[in-house]
């Protein structure tokens, strides 16, 4: 009888080794190794009864200036603010890895997508059964499609039913509850995610049928299994957001076809997800109070502006120590414009306590919000709204100069475009033209900044 092949990996990094260990040598990280049976069967590609026009072809090497480039013909979602972050959308032999928290819409997204596709989709669940799956096709739409459901976990037996329904997506839900019978271990474990992974990629690439495959997350917030997973797959989304909230954002962490610049963002309803194509009129409160502490910023996600609405509170400390306290922003950078304005501006905080949020439940790490954020918390300070129809896009340096930021003429036009009537921009910054329908207002310093708030 054959000896069982046993390797310990790593269930952080993917790392193999061949005994356990205290510390994986890779990454460094303590007590991840877990042992697993590594018996490998000879096994023939994903498509054994397929047609020999399937086969991979062999490649040649050419030089590169005799390489002909063809257009990419991508396959339309018909969901406009997901084709936005794919860059355009699904390439033919495309794989893309979507992440997320536990219950934050990953399945509902990609069945409300699949509903929408005139083209044969096979949606494969190995966590719902197809009544469940069912139940929620019927509260998003009720339009006829091509989407077929099923309840599997074996990879041989999802091959087998993809050569005979021939579709023309593919969706995993998720990779992490299939399992091949080429690796002796349980699913989720680091070999089954690698193998699995790497015969949907050998499928997706040899048909030219684009995968998209659901990943778990771990309690650090990175896609579950090992890094390589990442490595493997063209696209990496990550779909964010408070379950609090109702917005969701779906960013690309990796993208081969496209920009990782670019951000989606939707709101949850009883119905589904629903695109939110202005996302600047749902983040700032229409309020007709004018409250102190309120401050706009124009930030830039991607290529899209965005009007953010920042809120500070600042009062006396109750405790011996101040609290520093933020919601959305990085709670070092406010320490440091805490310390610019009691340094170069005279404003004595080191002694209150100072909250600040970003309303609507997202993180912005946009340094051009700065001149909003220091503008809250004078006004807040000083207990004096700001004019509503203000708003602010500009850097904050530790000299106390407003320092200028990157695509300012976008960042203008989009408070034009909602009805602000005067934007603070530092004094260098540089724009093409004059005839804008919003007043500018250049500062050089903080010191201008409060002339023209108080």
């Amino acid at each position: 009888m054959a000896k069982v092949k046993t390797v310990f990996y790593c269930q952080n990094c993917g790392a193999q080794h061949a005994k356990w260990q205290g510390q994986c040598n890779s990454c460094k990280e303590w007590n991840t190794l877990s042992e697993e049976i590594l018996e490998k069967k000879e096994s023939k590609s994903w498509q054994s009864t397929s047609s020999s026009s399937l086969q991979k072809r062999q490649s040649q090497p050419r030089k590169i200036e005799d390489i002909e480039l063809s257009k990419i013909e991508r396959l339309s979602t018909l969901n406009g603010e997901f084709n936005r972050v794919l860059g355009g959308g699904l390439v033919p032999g495309s794989v893309t890895l979507l992440g997320g928290e536990p219950g934050i819409g990953k399945s509902t997204l990609l069945l409300q997508i699949s509903l929408l596709f005139q083209q044969k989709v096979l949606y494969v669940s190995g966590e719902e059964s197809q009544q469940q799956i069912k139940l929620r096709a019927d509260r998003i739409s009720n339009q006829p499609n091509n989407c077929f459901i099923l309840a599997e976990t074996k990879t041989q037996s999802i091959f087998r039913q993809i050569e005979a329904l021939q579709p023309e997506v593919l969706i995993i839900d998720s990779i992490q509850t299939l399992h091949t019978d080429y690796v002796e271990s349980s699913p989720g474990s680091v070999s089954q995610i690698r193998e699995c992974t790497s015969e949907l990629i050998k499928f997706a690439k040899e048909t030219h049928t684009p995968v998209l495959l659901i990943g778990h997350i771990n309690k650090e917030g990175h896609i579950a299994g090992p890094k390589v997973l990442e490595h493997m797959v063209d696209t990496v989304l990550q779909f964010e957001g408070d379950r609090n909230y109702v917005y969701r954002i779906l960013r690309a962490h990796k993208n081969r076809y496209g920009s990782t610049h670019e951000l989606g963002i939707f709101e949850m309803q009883a119905y589904g997800l629903k695109e939110v194509s202005n996302p600047s009129d749902l983040l700032i409160s229409n309020t007709e109070e004018h409250l102190s502490g309120t401050a706009i910023a124009s930030t830039l996600e991607g290529l899209r502006p965005l009007m953010i609405e920042i809120q500070a509170l600042v009062s006396s400390a109750v405790y011996g120590t101040p609290q520093r306290s933020t919601t959305g922003y990085p709670v070092k950078r406010l320490n440091m414009l805490l310390a610019v304005l009691e340094k170069r501006a005279g404003f004595k905080l080191g002694a209150k306590d100072v909250f600040l949020n970003i309303t609507g439940g997202i993180s912005v790490e946009d340094p051009a919000i700065d001149l909003a954020v220091v503008a809250a918390i004078l006004s807040s300070n000083e207990d004096e709204p700001i004019p509503s129809d203000m708003c602010f896009a500009a850097e904050v340096g530790l000299a106390g100069e407003i320092r200028p930021v990157t695509r300012v003429e976008q960042r203008v036009v989009e408070a034009e475009k909602l009805g602000f009537e005067r934007v603070l921009i530092s004094k260098q910054s540089k724009l093409p033209k004059n005839n804008y329908g919003i007043q500018i207002l250049k500062v050089a310093k903080i010191q201008d900044l409060v002339k023209i708030l108080f």
